[in-house]
C-alpha cells in the first residue's frame, strides 16, 4: 500500500530526470534507428510508477478523483468502441474522442500503444 509521501517521493526523483529526458530528447531530434536513450528510459519509468501510486491512492480514497477522470470512465463504459474525432453527447455536453501516441517503437517509426482520451466542446464547437 502507497502512502502520500511516496507520490512526494517519486515527484522528488522526476525533476532531475525531467531535464535530463529533455535534453536527451533535443540532442537525438531527427536521428532514427536502434537510439540508446538511457534518461527518457528512467524518466519514462519513474512516470509509469507515480502513476501506480497515484491510482492506488486514488482507489483507497486517500486522494480524490477529479472530475476529468470521473467523466472519462463514464464515457469509457457508454462508448467503448468510439473513433477518432467522433463527437459525442453525454450528461448535456458534447465530448470529442481523441487518440495521440502514446508509446513509440525505438526506431520512432511505429506507434505501439495509442492513447485514447476525451475533450470537452464549448458550445460554438471549440475544445476546452
Amino acid at each position: 500500500m502507497f502512502s502520500v509521501d511516496d507520490l512526494h517521493n517519486i515527484n522528488e526523483q522526476l525533476l532531475p530526470l525531467k531535464s535530463l529526458a529533455d535534453r536527451e530528447l533535443r540532442s537525438i531530434y531527427g536521428l532514427s534507428g536502434m537510439l540508446y536513450t538511457p534518461h527518457i528510459d528512467a524518466y519514462n519509468d519513474v512516470c509509469m510508477q507515480k502513476a501506480k501510486v497515484l491510482l492506488a491512492l486514488k482507489k483507497n480514497k486517500l486522494i480524490p478523483f477529479t472530475q476529468v477522470e470521473i467523466i472519462t470512465e463514464k464515457l469509457k463504459v457508454v462508448h467503448l468502441r468510439a473513433k477518432n474525432h467522433q463527437t459525442i453527447e453525454f450528461e448535456g455536453a458534447t465530448y470529442e474522442c481523441l487518440f495521440s501516441p502514446l508509446k513509440l517503437s525505438k526506431s520512432g517509426k511505429s506507434v505501439s500503444k495509442w492513447a485514447k482520451y476525451w475533450v470537452k466542446k464549448l458550445p460554438n464547437g471549440e475544445k476546452i
